[in-house]
């Protein structure tokens, strides 16, 4: 261990001092204002060990180890009959003193220094936003058609990252300079739609998700769908929600107004019952309970549709005007069911489609359904046929609400322009 004293006018000067002869793995032992200025006193390569045993060392003896006195001479007295007392009750020793405190070395950290960290800290924030600044400046200079597309699908809502990974998908030589045209036929290309054949080949669907997102509707429009084309005689709904009030009322509803059967399960041996009863059906239909993503009941939702013997497939609603942390937490909670498809809900109450649209490509979840109204069973349609539509009215929805107070140049360089700084 090195141990240095330095003295210099100020704090600041002293540390510097410090940091260019010992680095930046000096430790302060102490600090104090002295003739001259402020003295550090430094170490490197610190053991902690070494100074305790060394203030050991320098502790005073304890009063028991002291060297003994001699007595002072005795005066001569006169000779006197001394009477021996009665032995006296041995009083027990004394309490041993607790040990001492071992002396520790207190790393304080002056108010300079504090102060000195909080300049470096803002020095460092405003020196990597003139970096991202002019990192999107060359951006701009050098890729003006690719910063456009990013420029544009960030107003349409979509994540930085998916924006990001979009704009990296098109084409370095690719022609026109409608960034807007371009933006859209990438995300177009990029966004992933299934056709789940449920009004074609049948199955057993149960549609799972939060509250309040339109699970019972979408049932009830898929329902009338297959109605409709292929008759009510092969179609069955099934309700696992015994948890909100008046849940099983409006499933009961749609089922008698298309005349199809309902029956109700409450966990999976009933519902292993009540599907073994159906299974002529073509077409079954399951409406689960909606839960929040954080409630301790999904686990047990998710081990009900585990039926044996059964192929339940599951499809998960997202409310298209529900903030993307909250998409992504739904998606999150979820995901022990194995959605493989989502039925986009709200469509016509989302101010934005971005969100949505970034969760969906992001975890590769392919669009089944899109329901953008009450009304059944029209206001649902099958994804792949409403690709185009999708992105056109996300386009729209940005150019009618533009977010420019989101999407600035200080919001373009913090997100984009670190991917040229890196290459």
């Amino acid at each position: 261990m090195k141990i240095k004293r330095f003295v210099a006018d100020s704090m600041r000067e002293a540390l510097a001092s410090v940091r260019e002869e010992q680095g930046a793995d000096a430790v302060i032992i102490s600090n104090r204002r002295v003739e001259g200025g402020i003295e550090l006193i430094t170490a490197v390569d610190y053991d902690e060990t070494l100074i305790e045993e060394a203030l050991k060392r320098l502790r005073p003896l304890p009063a028991a180890a002291a060297p003994a006195v001699a007595p002072a001479p005795r005066r001569a007295t006169r000779p006197v009959a001394v009477v021996a007392p009665e032995p006296a009750a041995v009083a027990p020793p004394p309490p041993a003193a607790p040990p001492e405190p071992v002396a520790r070395v207190i790393h304080s950290q002056p108010d300079g220094l504090l102060e000195m960290r909080r300049e470096v800290e803002t020095l460092r924030s405003l020196l990597q936003n003139q970096l991202a600044s002019l990192a999107w400046s060359d951006r701009l200079r050098r890729e003006p058609q690719k910063a456009e597309v990013l420029k544009t699908l960030s107003l349409m809502g979509l994540a930085p990252d998916i924006a990001r990974a979009l704009t990296a998908r098109v084409p370095a030589g690719t022609n026109g300079t409608d960034a807007a045209r371009i933006a859209a036929a990438v995300l177009l290309k990029h966004l992933p739609t299934v056709d789940d054949g449920a009004l074609i080949g049948g199955g057993i669907f149960a549609i799972v998700g939060p509250t309040g997102v339109g699970k019972t509707t979408t049932i009830a429009k898929l329902a009338a769908r297959w109605a409709l084309r292929q008759g009510a005689r092969d179609v069955a709904l099934v309700s696992l929600d015994h948890h909100r009030i008046g849940a099983r009322d409006q499933l009961l509803t749609f089922a008698r107004i298309l005349g199809v059967p309902m029956q109700v399960a409450t966990n999976d041996r009933e519902l292993a019952a009540v599907l073994a009863s159906i299974s002529d059906r073509r077409l079954i239909l399951i409406d689960t309970a909606g839960m929040s993503p954080r409630d301790e009941r999904l686990a047990g939702q998710f081990q009900t549709l585990k039926i044996p013997g059964r192929q339940i497939r599951t499809v998960l609603a997202l409310g298209a005007n529900s903030e993307q942390l909250a998409l992504e937490q739904i998606v999150r909670s979820y995901a022990p069911a194995r959605p493989e498809s989502v039925v986009l809900t709200k469509l016509d109450e989302a101010a934005s489609f971005g969100p949505a649209l970034s969760v969906v490509i992001r975890h590769a979840l392919p669009l089944a359904w899109l329901a953008d109204g009450q009304r059944v069973p029209d206001d649902l349609a099958a994804a792949p046929a409403k690709r185009v539509w999708i992105v056109k009215r996300a386009s729209r929805l940005a150019a009618e609400a533009p977010r420019l107070g989101d999407v600035d140049d200080a919001y373009l360089a913090g997100h984009f322009g670190k991917v040229v700084a890196n290459g």
